[in-house]
């Protein structure tokens, strides 16, 4: 059997365990150099050369920073490891000319390193970690296969790439000046008018890049990167951030990419937008932060399907036990179960928008979302319903407990991830937090963590857990998607489920994505308008209504696929496109 030996250096404390993994190790013991202090950090390394994998080190260690995990298969010759005991990534993807490849996998699992290197920002080190690979190494290495011509390439300077990256939000502190400025200046394929009005750009040229929010920032990133000139244009979540509308109109400029004959590779944790901005997939598997395995290339609807139940046929491997399974539900008459509180129509005037939401009810045991364009007071409603802000108009007239996770984290908190629950927490310790919150968000791993260093995902995955531990009568959560992987999605709903059914309660979700929409609403409301000017939004109803609504508005269509039943974006002008919109059935026609 083999298997990769992981150490979590963050997790690692010596000085306080006194290297207790060494003093158990049996081969330490029988006098084998099965773990040494590394002289440098003065933490353990652990040879997997000489590991019988016992998992002793494992158990003992009471950071849980051990981890050995045995690999599914015999693999061999890694492409790149950071370094003894650390990640190790197996494989590279296919690059297709003309067309768009797509990546999808958990966090964690290797998907932004392969960007790094196929953009030659990182060499791989082809497992070699103490020394760095030379170009002639890395070229003989993929010798006979498509990766030698494209590493022969890259290491003369003959090929070009664009590397559009993850963490839009830290363009301002390397781009300085105006939104104008920063598209002129990279404009070299001479598409400035038609990408800034498919990307809805003009109302921000004349703003400077550092007065951007998250979705501005988002769409000029996009924009910078598909106006320069290059052979390889690579995409990291080029859709987070964005609405729906948003989301399509980006799906449009990437795909123009490939239609001109350009090689396009994009990262994406929304399934729709994976499904019409790819022509093929990767998926991703291993174990996030131990290995990660790049399977062959699919098609994107075979690929995504075969994400969803979780078996890789030809590699012979199950990576999830189980499934993923989307209902299709008949719009309900009404809802059955009883009010849980009743709001008027409520009003909310700012200096340059105004908010005017329909009176509405919330129903025990029920999850509602909520939906529209950025920037149309979706937001504004959920603090209002939240205590935050009130409304200048209107009322809740059963005043109700709400636990509130807002849109925009913060990680202010002196401390671990432990300290934060044992102080805010209520029940935390009790077999049914563990249940509860703790497995389904993995916060195991995140314990010793401090709150101030993790990454968007684990702050994400930290905030929802803390809004559900609450006792309240609302679960109120603002874009509770945004920086989490596919599988923690669809994690995140289920364990919403299971909460707001145990204690009779209700949760009401801000998202755009929707798949996870989909797959986790009873009934939902539209949000209208113009954007930064005027909103309004519908009372509840059922899904199939509230979608219609909305995307007639937005001018697109779904169908469901007939294998996994998930929702998939039409191609504007085909025959299902217009059969649906003449038959006013936008989101899905019966199956």
């Amino acid at each position: 059997m083999s298997r990769i030996s992981i150490l979590d250096r963050d997790r690692c404390q010596p000085k306080k365990c006194n290297y207790v993994c060494i003093e158990y190790c049996p081969g330490v013991r029988m006098e084998e150099d099965t773990i040494t202090i590394d002289p440098k950090t003065k933490k353990p390394l652990m040879s997997e050369e000489l590991c019988s994998g016992c998992g002793i080190c494992t158990n003992r260690c009471p950071f849980q920073a051990v981890s050995i995990i045995n690999l599914p298969e015999a693999l061999e010759d890694p492409i790149h490891r950071y370094g003894q005991n650390m990640f190790e990534l197996f494989g590279l993807p296919t690059i297709r000319e003309e067309s768009v490849v797509g990546m999808l996998g958990p966090n964690g699992i290797g998907k932004s390193t392969i960007i790094r290197i196929l953009s030659g920002e990182l060499k791989p080190n082809l497992g070699l970690y103490e020394r760095e690979s030379s170009w002639d190494d890395i070229i003989n290495y993929f010798k006979g296969s498509q990766m030698q011509n494209y590493f022969k390439k890259l290491s003369d300077g003959e090929l070009s790439v664009v590397h559009k990256p993850q963490m839009v939000d830290l363009l301002p502190k390397f781009i300085k000046g105006s939104v104008q400025d920063l598209l002129e200046g990279v404009n070299q394929r001479d598409a400035l008018d038609d990408v800034k009005n498919v990307l809805e750009l003009g109302s921000i040229l004349d703003r400077d890049i550092k007065n951007l929010s998250g979705g501005e920032l988002q769409r000029v990133a996009i924009a910078a990167a598909v106006l320069r000139e290059a052979d390889f244009y690579y995409f990291d979540e080029p859709t987070s951030w964005l609405d729906v509308r948003q989301r399509l109109n980006a799906v449009k400029v990437i795909r123009d990419l490939a239609e001109s004959g350009k090689s396009v590779l994009v990262i994406e944790h929304d399934l729709a937008a994976l499904d019409a901005i790819s022509d093929y997939v990767h998926i991703l598997y291993g174990e996030p932060g131990g290995y990660g395995v790049v399977s062959q290339l699919r098609g994107v609807r075979v690929g995504i399907n075969t994400y969803i139940n979780g078996f890789l046929r030809e590699e012979n491997v199950r990576f999830r036990k189980q499934p993923i399974i989307f209902e299709v539900r008949p719009p309900a008459a009404e809802v059955d179960t009883e009010e849980l509180t009743e709001y008027t129509s409520l009003k909310k005037k700012f200096k340059d928008f105004s908010l005017d939401i329909k009176s509405g009810i919330v129903h025990h045991d029920e999850i509602i979302t909520a939906f529209g364009p950025n920037g149309i007071g979706k937001t504004t409603f959920a603090k209002m319903l939240a205590g935050v802000a009130k409304p200048d108009s209107g009322k809740i007239n059963k005043k109700v407990k709400v636990a509130y996770k807002p849109q925009y984290l913060t990680s202010d908190f002196s401390g671990s991830v432990q300290d934060l629950l044992i102080t805010t927490a209520p029940n935390f310790g009790t077999n049914i937090f563990k249940t509860e919150i703790i497995r389904p968000f993995s916060l195991e791993e995140l314990m010793d963590k401090e709150v101030q260093d993790l990454s968007g995902g684990e702050l994400q995955r930290l905030s929802i857990a803390l809004t559900l531990s609450q006792e309240a009568d609302i679960y109120l959560f603002d874009e509770p998607t945004a920086f989490l992987d596919v599988e923690q999605r669809l994690k995140t709903a289920r364990a919403v489920k299971r909460v707001v059914e145990g204690r009779n309660s209700a949760s009401i979700i801000v998202d755009h994505d929707i798949v996870f929409i989909d797959y986790i609403s009873d009934r939902a409301m539209v949000f209208y308008g113009e954007p930064g000017v005027e909103g309004h939004a519908s009372a509840p109803k059922n899904l199939r209504s509230a979608m219609n609504q909305f995307l007639e508005d937005v001018g697109i269509t779904f169908r469901r696929d007939k294998e996994t039943k998930r929702p998939r974006v039409n191609k504007q002008g085909s025959y299902l496109d217009r059969e649906q919109k003449e038959k006013g059935e936008y989101y899905y026609l019966d199956i």
